[in-house]
C-alpha cells in the first residue's frame, strides 16, 4: 500500500490493543515494524501519537502510513528461546489439549514485551508448540507482577472464539489477593469508574488508573465503568485480609485500582498502595513487614469457560506462587479453605 489512509475503529474492536488490531487488518507488517512507526508517529489515532498499546475505542480513526506489499518484508526468523527458558515455560503449563494451553504465570514474566522486556510469555511461546507448527497466541494478559492462569489458543480459530468469549464475559476469572486491613461488607461489589493518568516519563512510564465515582463517568473524558466483586474469605486481625475478588469488567489495573479506592490496597502493590507506606491494621499501606514478602500479593486462581469444540465447562486453577504461599503458611490459611463459590451471595 503506497498512501496513507484512515480507518475507522468498528463495535467489535472496542478496548483491543493497537498492535493487535493492526496485525489483525494487516497480517504481513510485523510487530517490530508496528512499533516503529508508531515511535515515529506514523501511526495516529484520532490525529494524535500513541503507543502500540494503546486500546482502542469504537468510532476512532487510524491513521495508516505508506505500507510495504505483502511478502516485500524479509521472513520473520522466530524467536530463539534457551533450553533454560523452555524448560521454564513448559512447567508453567497447567492444562493442555489440541486446542488450548493454560498457562500459571510466575510474577515478574510480563505477558508480552516492550522496550525494556526481553523475557515475555509472547515470546516464550516458541517453546510450547508441542507438535504444531505455529506458536500458541495469547488471549488476554496479566499485568508483569500478577501470577496464575494465562490462557493461549494453538489455532487462530481458537484465538478468535476465546477472545469472543472473554469480551462477551462469558469466562469467569477468581483472583485470590492479600490486602491491608479488612473490607467490610465481608461480600460487596465496587462500582469506581476508570480513567487513565499519564505517567511523567518520556514515554508515559509510571502511567495508573484513577477511579471515578460512578455518577461521574458520563462527564469524565476517557473514563470507563468497571466492576468488581469481592469476598473477605478470611482475616488476621485488622492487619491484613485474603480476599477473593473476581472482575465483572477488564479494564486495566481494575482489581488493584479498585481495592485501594475502598482502602484496602493489595500488599505489595507499590503503585496503587504507596511502596514506602507500611500497614499498621484497619487498612492502607502496602508493606505488611517482618517476614511477609513485598511482592505483590495477586493471584488469577481460577477461569472457567465452555470449550469452543467440545463444549465442555472447562475449570482451571492455579497453585499460588511461592511468596503468596508463604503468606498462606505464616498466616495458617490453606486453599481448601476456600468457599467453591465465594460470591455466591451476590448471584
Amino acid at each position: 500500500m503506497s498512501q496513507v489512509q484512515t480507518i475507522t475503529v468498528g463495535p467489535g474492536d472496542a478496548d483491543q490493543r493497537l498492535d493487535r488490531w493492526f496485525r489483525r487488518v494487516f497480517p504481513h507488517v510485523s510487530q517490530g515494524l508496528i512499533e516503529k512507526m508508531c515511535r515515529k508517529g506514523e501511526i495516529r489515532v484520532d490525529g494524535g501519537r500513541v503507543k502500540a498499546s494503546a486500546r482502542l475505542s469504537p468510532g476512532q480513526q487510524v491513521r495508516i502510513p505508506p505500507l510495504p506489499a505483502p511478502g516485500s518484508q524479509p521472513t520473520m526468523i522466530r524467536t530463539h528461546v534457551s533450553e533454560a527458558d523452555a524448560r521454564m515455560i513448559r512447567d508453567c503449563v497447567i492444562f493442555r489439549d489440541d486446542h488450548i494451553i493454560a498457562l500459571n504465570k510466575p510474577p515478574g514474566l510480563p505477558t508480552q514485551g516492550g522496550s525494556k522486556q526481553k523475557k515475555h510469555v509472547d515470546g516464550l511461546a516458541e517453546a510450547l508448540c508441542f507438535g504444531l507448527e505455529e506458536k500458541p497466541r495469547l488471549v488476554h494478559r496479566l499485568d508483569k507482577d500478577t501470577s496464575g492462569v494465562l490462557l493461549l489458543a494453538r489455532t487462530r480459530q481458537m484465538a478468535a472464539a476465546l477472545t469472543a468469549a472473554i469480551r462477551h464475559r462469558e469466562t469467569r476469572k477468581i483472583y485470590w489477593a492479600v490486602v491491608a486491613g479488612v473490607p467490610t461488607p465481608y461480600l460487596g461489589e465496587i462500582k469506581y469508574g476508570l480513567v487513565k493518568a499519564p505517567g511523567h516519563g518520556k514515554r508515559g512510564e509510571g502511567e495508573k488508573m484513577h477511579c471515578v465515582h460512578p455518577r461521574d463517568v458520563e462527564s469524565t473524558p476517557g473514563a470507563k465503568r468497571a466492576i468488581t466483586q469481592y469476598a473477605t474469605l478470611y482475616r488476621v486481625a485488622s492487619r491484613a485480609a485474603w480476599v477473593a475478588m473476581e472482575p465483572i469488567t477488564g479494564r486495566t489495573h481494575q482489581l488493584r485500582a479498585h481495592m485501594a479506592e475502598i482502602g484496602h490496597p493489595i500488599i505489595g502493590d507499590g503503585k496503587y498502595g504507596g511502596s514506602g507506606q507500611d500497614n499498621m491494621g484497619d487498612g492502607w499501606g502496602a508493606q505488611l513487614g517482618g517476614i511477609i514478602s513485598n511482592k505483590l500479593h495477586l493471584h488469577a486462581r481460577r477461569m472457567q469457560f465452555e470449550h469452543p469444540v467440545t463444549k465442555k465447562l472447562i475449570t482451571v486453577d492455579a497453585p499460588l506462587p511461592a511468596h503468596m504461599s508463604h503468606t498462606f503458611d505464616t498466616f495458617q490459611w490453606t486453599a481448601d479453605m476456600a468457599a467453591e463459590d465465594p460470591f455466591e451471595g451476590l448471584q
